[in-house]
C-alpha cells in the first residue's frame, strides 16, 4: 500500500488518519497539541516523525489539515519543511480551509521541484470523519485527481473534482461563507425570538416544517433547546477565519459583497470578546447577551 504522511491531527484529522490506517496504509505522522490522538494512532500501527522534512522523506503522500494558510507554509518552508524533504514525484494534499493566493504560490514551488500539490478541503464534521463518510471538493487536473482518489475514499463518502489547482480551497470558501451565513441568521433569529417572547421552540416547529428550514438550523437548534452543540463542532475562530479568507477572494475578484462584511463582522464580535474557541452554536448566547439578555 502507499506509505502516507499526516499532519494535523485535531478534530477532523484524528478520524481521517485512523481510516487510512483501517484501510491498510501505512501511516506516518506528525505530532501536534492533542498528544491524546497522536498517542492513539502510534497504539493503531503509526508511526511518529519528528520534522515535515523528515515525514515528507519518508512517503510518497502526505497529508494536511491544518487551520490556516500560514500554518500550511509553515510546515511546507524552511529547513525542517516538506519541500526539503519531499523526493520526485511526492503529493502533498492539503485537506485545509486556506487561502487560494497561498495554495497556488506552494503549489508552484512544488512544481519547480517535480513535486506535486492538490487542495482537496472538506466538508461535513469530526463525526463523518470518524465514520469515513467526509465530502471532499479536490482541485487538481484530472491525471492526478485518479491518482489519489483511492486514498481520499478511505475517509470520504463523496469526492468531487471542482477543477483544476485552486478550485478545491475556492469553492470551500464560497461553501463556508454560504453556512456561516444561514448560522448568523439563525443566531440572529433565536436572540429576537428571545427578546421578543417567541419562544424558541414554536420557532423550532414552525421553521422545520417549512421553506426557511436549513440543514444548519437543523444543527444549531438541538444547542438552543437542549445546550447539545455536538451536531456543529466549528469554532467560532475558524468560521471567522475562513469568511476574512473568502471576503479576501471575493475583494480580489472585484464582486460586490454585502452580506459578507456583515457575517464577518459578527463573527469577529464573538471572537474579540473571547468566545474564539467556542461552537459556532455559541452565537446564539453571544447576540441574546449583547441584547442584555439571558438564553432563558
Amino acid at each position: 500500500m502507499t506509505s502516507i504522511g499526516f499532519i494535523g491531527i485535531g478534530l477532523m484529522g484524528h478520524g481521517m488518519a485512523r481510516n487510512l490506517i483501517e484501510k491498510g496504509h501505512a501511516l506516518t505522522i506528525l505530532a501536534n497539541r492533542s498528544r491524546e490522538r497522536v498517542d492513539d494512532l502510534i497504539a493503531r500501527g503509526a508511526t511518529e516523525a519528528k520534522t515535515p522534512r523528515e515525514l515528507a522523506a519518508a512517503t510518497e503522500i502526505v497529508l494536511t489539515c491544518v487551520p490556516t494558510s500560514e500554518d500550511v507554509e509553515g510546515i511546507v518552508y524552511g529547513d525542517d519543511g516538506m519541500l526539503a524533504g519531499a523526493r520526485e514525484g511526492f503529493i502533498h494534499i492539503d485537506t485545509s480551509t486556506a487561502n487560494p493566493v497561498s495554495t497556488l504560490k506552494i503549489a508552484a514551488d512544488y512544481h519547480a521541484r517535480g513535486l506535486r500539490f492538490a487542495d482537496a478541503p472538506l466538508a461535513r464534521t469530526p463525526k463523518e470523519a470518524q465514520e469515513g463518510r467526509l465530502n471532499v471538493m479536490v482541485g487538481a487536473n484530472p491525471e492526478l485527481f485518479d491518482e489519489i482518489l483511492p486514498i481520499l475514499k478511505c475517509f470520504a463518502e463523496n469526492v468531487f473534482r471542482v477543477g483544476e489547482l485552486g478550485a478545491g480551497h475556492k469553492i470551500k470558501l464560497i461553501n463556508n461563507f454560504m453556512a456561516m451565513s444561514h448560522a448568523s441568521v439563525v443566531a440572529e433569529a433565536v436572540a429576537t425570538a428571545r427578546a421578543t417572547g417567541v419562544d424558541p421552540k414554536a420557532l423550532y416547529d414552525l421553521v422545520s416544517a417549512g421553506g426557511a428550514n436549513s440543514a444548519m438550523f437543523q444543527m444549531i437548534m438541538p444547542y438552543v433547546l437542549e445546550g447539545d452543540a455536538s451536531r456543529l463542532q466549528f469554532a467560532i475562530a475558524n468560521a471567522r477565519k475562513d469568511l476574512s479568507y473568502f471576503i479576501a477572494m471575493a475583494n480580489a475578484a472585484k464582486t460586490v459583497g454585502l452580506v459578507g462584511p456583515a457575517v464577518l463582522q459578527t463573527l469577529t464580535l464573538a471572537y474579540g470578546l473571547g468566545h474564539g474557541h467556542k461552537l459556532v452554536p455559541y452565537l446564539t448566547d453571544v447576540l441574546t447577551r449583547l441584547d442584555g439578555r439571558t438564553r432563558g
